[in-house]
């Protein structure tokens, strides 16, 4: 008797899948989003009473709830908790598993093949200052399709877009492969708690063949982007104190130097502030060719919206209106200067009174916490160590200058493309927005990626996101431009049914 034949798949229809997508986002993900975003889930590093609080969990049980009530086929899920050595609870996360399907109960489904991990995360940003009258930051509003509100683009949206793309491909009947999810609450803190977690989960995800990271950026909105790098980060505060109390100006200025001037010249090590460059050459490394030559293509796509994207501040100027300027106005210098060159920024201060307060005192210390981004094949560790030790050595007028570290990241270089993977983006970016995949950098830090690159070094990375021009994750008027986020869910899922 002749062995029975396996029936031929359905061919992918990339419309109906667009569909069944846009319906589960106006159906259900735009309501559950709407009411995560009332939610101040602010990440631990803002938040340290975070498991008293319990609006962590809340979010994260809300999440687990919707998943469970979407009934996918073979989807098991569960909240797992880790303590560290002392017994401190970590962060949790969500994991869920979904079995390989072949696309047909006739077809019998391999018992061995590589797993899709599909990655997102929970926790937001504090709220900042800033946002627009009508707006706010747990206050969530729909404005000609944009989501404002703080985290549903940064990236409490990527739980319930990788569900919904797995299910438009159950409704197709589609073959896939074994598919895991691993959604944390601890990314914006620099995701302390995900080694363990990873660690402790890694017999599960089995051999990740592609890692689909919802959690970067896009260059616009017309068509799909793959990340290619990420920056690495070296955070903390610097403190120089010089007086144990405040002091009357007019009696002590002169004799006693200001710890914002002292300050000044300790920075002055490591940046040039003409001009932004930062000194250390152990900072820096070179920017790979292949980077070049995509930034160029990039470049041509995208023009002045590389800086123009931004909310310059502007003024009168005799009838004219002139806006602030970049550092550059050229469109390859302007991606690689955000991608692929470290930079220093000033993300807080302590030791100011008010304005309104201010009284004609010198103050006895000046701190600032600094934001170091490091190129992605810079060691970041290493690094910190550097920056303290250039930060602290002989500090002007002996006074107590102190750099403690708040958290450190490595940065990120893709690996290459194979040609399946380049051909699924290149056809799905073309089936759900008219136009090829692009490929940018991205100047954030995503730790996860490298641990996962270095993990699974044969997997391709899907690094992609809805943060497009002025989302402003992390600023005032964060927004999920809504079209662009049902786009990518579908490109998501049409890659995801491509993979070998």
């Amino acid at each position: 008797m002749n062995a029975r034949l396996p029936l031929p798949l359905p061919p992918l229809d990339p419309t109906a899948l667009q569909a069944h997508v846009d319906a589960a986002w106006s159906r259900s993900i735009v309501p559950e989003l709407v009411r995560y975003i009332e939610v101040p889930a602010k990440s631990p590093a803002f938040d340290a009473d975070w498991a008293a609080h319990g609006l962590l969990d809340r979010v994260l049980h809300s999440a687990a709830d919707w998943v469970r009530a979407q009934q996918v086929e073979g989807l098991t899920l569960e909240i797992v908790r880790l303590n560290d050595a002392h017994g401190v609870p970590r962060t949790p996360v969500l994991f869920f598993e979904v079995p390989a399907s072949a696309g047909n109960k006739d077809t019998p489904v391999p018992a061995t093949g590589q797993t899709v991990l599909m990655y997102g995360h929970l926790d937001k940003q504090p709220e900042f200052t800033g946002w627009r009258s009508d707006l706010g930051p747990w206050t969530p509003k729909i404005v000609e399709g944009k989501l404002y509100g703080r985290g549903g683009a940064d990236d409490g949206y990527a739980v319930y877009a990788s569900v919904a793309a797995i299910q438009a491909l159950k409704a197709q009947g589609a073959a896939h492969p074994r598919i895991v999810g691993l959604i944390e609450t601890g990314e914006e803190s620099g995701s302390p708690d995900l080694l363990p977690y990873v660690d402790a989960l890694r017999p599960r995800l089995g051999d990740v063949g592609l890692v689909i990271c919802l959690d970067s950026g896009a260059g616009n909105y017309d068509q799909l982007w793959l990340t290619t790098s990420l920056r690495g980060m070296a955070s903390g505060v610097l403190k120089v104190e010089i007086l144990t109390e405040g002091i009357h100006s007019g009696d002590a200025s002169g004799l006693v130097p200001s710890s914002f001037r002292i300050m000044r010249q300790v920075l002055d090590r490591l940046e040039d502030s003409a001009t932004g460059r930062l000194l250390p050459a152990s900072f820096h490394c070179e920017v790979p060719a292949e980077r070049i030559a995509q930034a160029r293509a990039t470049a041509a796509i995208l023009g002045d919206e590389i800086h123009q994207r931004f909310p310059w501040a502007h003024h009168d100027c005799g009838g004219s209106t002139v806006f602030a300027l970049p550092t550059t106005t050229d469109p390859v210098e302007a991606l690689l200067n955000r991608t692929w060159r470290p930079t220093l920024s000033v993300t807080g201060a302590e030791g100011f009174p008010t304005l309104q307060n201010a009284g004609n005192v010198l103050r006895p210390y000046t701190a600032f916490k600094l934001s170091l981004r490091l190129p992605p094949l810079v060691d970041a560790a290493a690094a910190t160590q550097q920056l303290k030790a250039l930060l602290e050595d002989n500090a002007p007028y002996q006074a107590h200058v102190t750099f403690e570290g708040e958290g450190s990241a490595s940065g990120w270089n893709a690996p290459s493309t194979t040609p399946w993977f380049e051909q699924a983006l290149q056809d799905a970016s073309r089936a759900h927005f008219g136009a090829g995949c692009g490929t940018i950098g991205q100047g954030g830090t995503i730790p996860l990626m490298n641990l996962l690159s270095q993990g699974f070094p044969r997997a391709q990375m899907m690094v992609c996101g809805v943060l497009g021009p002025k989302s402003n994750a992390h600023g005032p008027n964060e927004f999920l431009h809504l079209d662009y986020a049902r786009r990518l869910t579908a490109s998501v899922a049409q890659v995801i049914a491509r993979m070998p």
